[in-house]
């Protein structure tokens, strides 16, 4: 973990500054619960040409939610930096579960990834709101980068591994 306390403290020496103690706040606000990807997923279900895709969507979401969020977070109870350092000040409330894996890093990435696999062009946009939102929960003092790329990398497997069980589904 010192690696992770390194990498962390020189994410926050680095980019700390007025604008992004505003702004990320907001960002990671996208990520709450999954909000902005849920959105997404039923726009797709509403439109006769993404209705698939939408709903393979929110089936990952939910299934990200469980393995991750309900599942590996209390498996593994990994403290989050606040709690470990209490002495740098939060921007938002300190979140009451455990650290890894991220589960908004985790949500976004599924959301970003099968975005892209559904239309290149919606990717344009998901993928840097995904990196944001990711970017934010380190900004924020509540994940370690190692919760992000733990999240990250669960998020594509679970991304991929729906679209390919989407590809094998009759129309």
């Amino acid at each position: 973990m010192n690696l992770d306390w390194a990498l962390l403290q020189g994410i926050r020496s680095l980019a700390v500054c007025p604008f992004l103690d505003f702004l990320m706040p907001k960002i990671t606000m996208l990520g709450n619960g999954g909000t902005v990807w849920l959105a997404a997923a039923f726009a797709l279900i509403c439109t006769k040409k993404y209705r698939r895709q939408g709903l393979l969507m929110l089936t990952a979401l939910v299934l990200g939610a469980l393995v991750g969020v309900a599942g590996l977070k209390n498996l593994l109870a990994r403290p989050r930096p606040c709690w470990l350092d209490p002495s740098v000040p939060l921007l938002i409330t300190a979140p009451t579960d455990y650290s890894f894996p991220s589960g908004h890093t985790l949500i976004s990435t599924i959301g970003a990834v099968l975005l892209t696999k559904t239309n290149r062009r919606f990717g344009y946009l998901a993928i840097p709101l995904a990196v944001l939102i990711a970017f934010s929960r380190m900004y924020l003092y509540v994940h370690f980068p190692s919760d992000i790329l733990g999240g990250a990398v669960l998020g594509v497997m679970i991304a991929l591994g729906m679209w390919q069980v989407g590809e094998k589904l009759p129309e």
